[in-house]
């Protein structure tokens, strides 16, 4: 799926998911929102976690989201409105809360349910008042299950970015998530890819870091990316303080190895735009 914009550019759509909690998903959107930002390119975090952890860790608290990705899901709201700008400059995000518990729910009878989010960001562009207000980029954060959620994510997505936890069990549910993806591919949305793999929370200490790093270069071979994102205390506290990684804390290893990160997700992009 390539959407276009009122100027004839495509939006490019990242769909951040695995099945798995607690392996990146969060920090790697919020991170890499903010460095294709300061380069440039106007970004939209789109919360679609009910725990709604990505709009907390770009500052936006669960009182201040009046509009939310729900009320994009169900038809209340577009993602232009629902859209809340944060302390990075061309980096925007729609907040999240639990409302999205009860979207399977709410949109059962719904035969287009699974094309909510898209249609959405088909819209986008359209309804912005100039190019100064059109998204380049738009990030969704996915929540840790195979849900509707996903689905639609997934359906809206030119390619899914997968975080993988450097720990054991990684593997795990990772050859279902790429069957999905796959099914979906098949079924919903034929443009659908692997954009890439991005291994977290590396101690290179350990042996079974580097195992299952190793693990996971065999199984997905070049989709890793080179850049690993090593265990480090300041990723964990960003998000408490409402900032991403690379404002809280440029100089550490975390952010330092999403800026690395970043540049290699950009690269991809630029020769896949070129293609």
């Amino acid at each position: 799926m390539n959407t276009t914009t009122a100027g004839g550019s495509a939006i490019r759509v990242l769909a951040i998911a695995n099945q798995k909690g607690g392996v990146g998903k969060t920090t790697t959107a919020i991170n890499l929102g903010t460095a294709l930002a300061a380069i440039g390119e106007r970004v939209l975090v789109v919360d679609l976690d009910p725990q709604g952890n990505a709009s907390t860790g770009l500052g936006i608290p669960a009182e201040s989201r009046r509009l939310t990705s729900y009320d994009v899901l169900v038809g209340q709201a577009s993602l232009l409105e629902a859209a809340q700008p944060t302390s990075v400059p061309g980096l925007a995000v729609v907040p999240a809360n639990s409302d999205l518990v009860g979207l399977e729910t709410d949109l059962m009878s719904d035969g287009n349910r699974a094309f909510r989010l898209r249609d959405a960001v088909t819209r986008l562009n359209a309804q912005a008042r100039n190019m100064a207000e059109a998204y380049n980029y738009v990030l969704i954060d996915c929540p840790p299950s195979l849900n509707l959620m996903t689905l639609n994510a997934m359906t809206a997505a030119n390619a899914v970015l997968v975080p993988v936890q450097c720990e054991f069990f990684a593997l795990e549910g990772i050859s279902q998530l790429k069957e999905t993806i796959d099914q979906i591919r098949g079924t919903l949305n034929p443009q659908l890819e692997i954009q890439g793999v991005v291994l977290t929370m590396h101690d290179a200490r350990t042996t079974l870091s580097r195992e299952v790093a190793d693990n996971v270069r065999g199984f997905f071979g070049p989709k890793v990316y080179e850049t690993v994102i090593p265990r480090n205390t300041r990723v964990a506290e960003a998000p408490s303080h409402g900032k991403p990684l690379l404002l809280y804390d440029y100089d550490c290893a975390g952010s330092q190895a999403y800026i690395r990160l970043a540049t290699e997700i950009i690269e991809r992009e630029r020769r896949y735009k070129a293609a």
